[in-house]
């Protein structure tokens, strides 16, 4: 996987977080840093974690569903994406505070990085190099939902529906992408 496929990846899986930190910014009356920090730091550490603990389990039946790891990738990317692009298109508003407590934030960041997970099993069929691949995610991740916050406290909510729509779209692509590699190169 080459570091632009890893960075779209990256960018993709982090739309969730990047939504919810426009969320935070907006309920916030000024843009506080450390708050925002701390924001990145919950957000780009579980979008590093959760795909390591995918690829661990992924690791474990690699062997028995090699022939078919491009169909998995495919669906597992495609059945996320589509729902992100579901959850874009949802009118419900959720609610926003401005909350960094931890029981807050570590539900936040498990509920953002869920499908995460689901890549790292991919990564382990397509073997990724996972220590380089993580890092790489959660970094861009921290980044972005820094600028999620800051986005969200200068111009409000009317793109965080944007942000998971075009996530999903990402992923959805990158699934295609795979099950184009494996059926006809």
């Amino acid at each position: 996987m080459s570091l632009m496929e890893l960075f779209i990846i990256a960018v993709g899986l982090s739309m969730d977080a990047f939504a919810v930190s426009i969320c935070k910014g907006l309920s916030m009356p000024r843009l506080n840093p450390r708050h925002a920090a701390i924001i990145g730091l919950y957000f780009g550490g579980f979008q590093a974690l959760m795909p390591f603990i995918g690829y661990l389990l992924g690791s474990r039946f690699q062997e028995a569903i090699t022939s078919y790891d491009h169909w998995i990738a495919f669906i597992l990317l495609s059945i996320i994406g589509f729902n992100m692009i579901r959850e874009a298109l949802n009118p419900e508003e959720e609610s926003c505070d401005a909350s960094v407590a931890f029981r807050d934030m570590l539900i936040l960041a498990i509920a953002t990085s869920i499908d995460a997970l689901a890549v790292g099993v991919t990564f382990a069929f397509l073997q990724v190099q996972i220590v380089p691949a993580v890092s790489f995610i959660g970094v861009t991740t921290f980044v972005l939902s820094v600028i999620g916050v800051k986005v969200g406290n200068v111009f409000g909510i009317r793109y965080k529906a944007r942000a998971e729509a075009v996530g999903g779209i990402i992923l959805i692509l990158m699934g295609c992408k795979i099950l184009m590699e494996h059926l006809f190169f």
